[in-house]
């Protein structure tokens, strides 16, 4: 039996008489994936400064900030309803809420949904329709084209499915200025080239996870050389894409020689990830997950950058 065969089932642990409240809650914000979240408001609240060209509005971040994580919490949440079977058979997902029966399928699924709705509505009261529009897009995106339609068929589906992950650059900018621009549409971009070769390197650590479930991820369908080979090209684009940010928003001299710094840094990990690969290297001696940790360190210090930019004359 499939893992797609197999999802009525999944769910392995607690029954209704042994859920205590305090764990079912912490259950409940497992299920936005809050790890994930800080990325998005890391991509954020920069975007705000550099928009705003100063400081945005207190007020107004804070109501960017709550409503991009419920939007972005619901999204997770129906990703891991729809996933409860593919997160059955992954040892890095066994212990997920659905799985483990701390929270069922169909609260899930109404929990979900009461934050996609609950997020749009939020945004678009107190912030403006289009960042609540824009919001809305990314969780439909990742709902539907990614988690349903991409994520179980093709190789490309982090490629695509990154997409949802870029949007909250464009509410950012949105919530500040009321539309979107060619320096947010750079750094849309840069996220857009940054998510395979970030998430490509965890994906070829848990390789085995994705094989047993049935899902097409790059290294499962073309190995580690061929992955190696993605993420160099990826890396290349994706800082040369970001240097476009340099005369579109008319930045001080920090951005640039910022991006420049840390993106050699990129660049060197990528390239020795890849030499690595090249030689038959495998097992922790491959040392893949030095990359995505390092891919997480580099956005958040580029998007600070960002935000500390207009302040530099």
């Amino acid at each position: 039996m499939t893992a797609v065969e197999s999802r009525p089932a999944g769910v392995t642990g607690a029954t209704p008489a042994h859920r205590p409240f305090g764990a079912r809650v912490g259950a409940f914000v497992a299920l936005t994936k809050p790890r994930i979240i800080e990325l998005l408001l890391i991509t954020t609240v920069p975007v705000m400064f550099l928009a705003q060209r100063g400081v945005p509005d207190p007020l107004l971040v804070l109501e960017v900030v709550i409503g991009g994580y419920l939007s972005a919490g619901g999204a997770n949440a129906l990703n891991m309803y729809i996933d409860r079977d593919i997160d059955a058979v992954m040892s890095r997902t066994e212990r997920r809420p659905l799985v483990t029966g701390m929270v069922s399928p169909r609260e899930a699924l109404v929990f979900g949904i009461a934050l996609a709705v609950g997020s749009t509505l939020w945004l678009g009261f107190l912030v403006n329709a289009l960042s609540s529009l824009l919001a809305l897009s990314a969780l439909l995106f990742y709902v539907f084209v990614y988690t349903l339609g991409l994520k179980r068929r093709t190789a490309q589906n982090i490629v695509w499915g990154g997409i949802a992950g870029c949007m909250p650059v464009f509410v950012g900018w949105a919530a500040v200025t009321g539309s979107v621009s060619w320096s947010a549409l750079v750094l849309f971009l840069v996220i857009f080239f940054w998510t395979p070769p970030h998430y490509w390197p965890l994906s070829m650590k848990v390789r085995e996870d994705y094989e047993r479930a049935g899902v097409p991820m790059l290294p499962v369908v073309k190995g580690n050389l061929a992955v190696a080979k993605q993420i160099v090209l990826y890396s290349w684009v994706m800082v040369a894409v970001s240097l476009a940010l340099w005369p579109l928003a008319e930045t001080s001299w920090l951005y640039p020689v910022s991006a420049v710094v840390l993106g050699a840094a990129w660049l060197k990990e990528a390239h020795g990830l890849y030499a690595r690969a090249k030689a038959g290297v495998v097992g922790a001696k491959l040392k893949e997950m030095r990359l995505f940790h390092w891919s997480i360190t580099y956005l958040t210090l580029l998007f600070v950058v960002i935000a500390v930019d207009p302040f530099v004359k």
